[in-house]
């Protein structure tokens, strides 16, 4: 029986280390099955040298796959990671946890119950005029917060979702600036760009 056990482990985690994505290197396969989809991952810092390279690179797009399971497990972990207590945050973006690829998860707190969502290929159509003072701080910049005053109030997103539908959806207030922190990490902008000197 403890052989059987064993052996049923050792299946299922090869099986799931030896998924194929479309979307991810076997590298980025291998950090993202690292751990179960409750697991947080580790936050990239500024703190860290190669991090801060990483993190100021430019993601790619995903290709919306609805049987991707090492998709499903980003998505999943990502979210751990922004719910724990080490890291608990209004969004996070996938180069914040070394993968640059272009998701995101943002508290909405524009909608009842603020809940959390997932974004894939999240792209900013449209900025209104009118911006916002709003104070910002970012799990990749440990302890620095500070106002930013270029963030607009209104923004057009157009985003994916797991089963290929595509989404128009205009936001605004601070949901807006979640949006806009998230979707600049994507381009590799940190919100200590968007402050004035």
């Amino acid at each position: 029986m403890k052989k059987l056990i064993l052996f049923s482990f050792i299946a299922i985690f090869l099986y799931n280390c030896t998924q194929k994505s479309q979307n991810f290197s076997s590298e980025q396969t291998q950090i993202i099955s690292s751990g179960d989809t409750l697991e947080p991952m580790r936050v990239f810092t500024i703190a860290n040298r190669s991090d801060s390279l990483l993190l100021r690179s430019i993601s790619k797009n995903i290709v919306p796959e609805e049987d991707d399971k090492i998709l499903h497990i980003l998505i999943k972990r990502m979210y751990a990671t922004v719910q724990d207590s080490a890291s608990k945050g209004v969004g996070i973006a996938a180069p914040q946890i070394g993968i640059l690829k272009n998701l995101i998860w943002v508290q909405r707190f524009d909608k009842e119950g603020e809940p959390f969502e997932y974004y894939l290929n999240p792209q900013i159509t449209q900025y209104s005029d009118l911006k916002q003072d709003c104070r910002e701080g970012c799990l990749s910049v440990p302890v620095i917060k500070d106002t930013t005053h270029t963030r607009s109030y209104t923004i057009l997103l157009e985003y994916d979702k797991i089963d290929k539908s595509h989404h128009i959806e205009m936001i605004e207030g601070f949901t807006a600036v979640i949006f806009q922190h998230e979707i600049d990490h994507l381009n590799g902008i940190l919100f200590l760009d968007k402050l004035e000197e």
